[in-house]
């Protein structure tokens, strides 16, 4: 049995365990690469599994695209949550329309707008929450563990692709023709607003056009920076 294969059957059963004992259990899906792979999976293997995206407002006009394609391909709804009209107005008003870019703290309010309070609400209800995040993505995420308790949101965590390299990812979208967005052809490998995302070059970090102007310390949005407790998993 191949590596990946051991790593596709590792992550189809914790997206089992999620689901017999969170339900109900949610997928946020940011539409990137990793994340269509768990789309894949889920909606072969554990199509009771919700799944969301969060639409900031200032996607890509590829991220829409693939949003539609995952509408048609998979059978599983992908629901869509919009910032509060309030909160947006609020941050342009005192910092402009481009004002993220002046320091990581607009940064961090606009996406607090954008995304944090938009997650608080697909996440209401829920036991659980799945994400794509793997360690070797960023420096801020090589302390994730796979299943976890996040005390901010008080529910569940799971990270199943957590161990999975990038040629793994890129290997499972391959060799199952799952779609994936467009702008990863052009050397975009993380993909977020259009203002805070640009190609990267050969040799530079994963993450390196995330944010680009900022320290790599700081390069999270909101969503992933809570408190966790590491549990025991699959």
């Amino acid at each position: 049995m191949s590596t990946l294969q051991v790593k596709i059957d590792q992550t189809v059963a914790v997206l089992k365990q999620a689901a017999r004992e969170y339900f109900p259990v949610t997928f946020a899906n940011s539409l990137g690469a990793e994340d269509m792979v768990l789309t894949d999976l889920i909606a072969k293997h554990q199509p009771d599994i919700g799944m969301f995206s969060l639409d900031t407002g200032r996607l890509p006009q590829e991220t829409y695209d693939l949003m539609q394609t995952v509408r048609l391909r998979y059978s599983v709804p992908l629901h869509v949550y919009f910032p509060s009209s309030a909160l947006v107005e609020s941050f342009v008003l005192k910092h402009g329309v481009n004002g993220f870019y002046e320091s990581v703290e607009n940064r961090k309010a606009c996406c607090h707008a954008r995304k944090v309070e938009p997650l608080k609400r697909a996440l209401a209800g829920k036991k659980a929450w799945i994400t794509g995040m793997r360690r070797e993505q960023a420096v801020t995420r090589g302390s994730l563990e796979v299943s976890a308790l996040d005390l901010d949101h008080g529910l569940h965590k799971f990270n199943p692709l957590l161990d999975w390299t990038n040629e793994e990812v890129w290997e499972y979208i391959k060799a199952n023709d799952v779609p994936y967005n467009a702008l990863h052809d052009q050397f975009y490998p993380s993909i977020g607003c259009a203002p805070c995302t640009r190609a990267i070059t050969p040799g530079e970090d994963i993450r390196a056009g995330r944010w680009w102007w900022e320290d790599p310390q700081n390069k999270e949005c909101g969503l992933h920076v809570g408190k966790a407790m590491p549990l025991k998993h699959i």
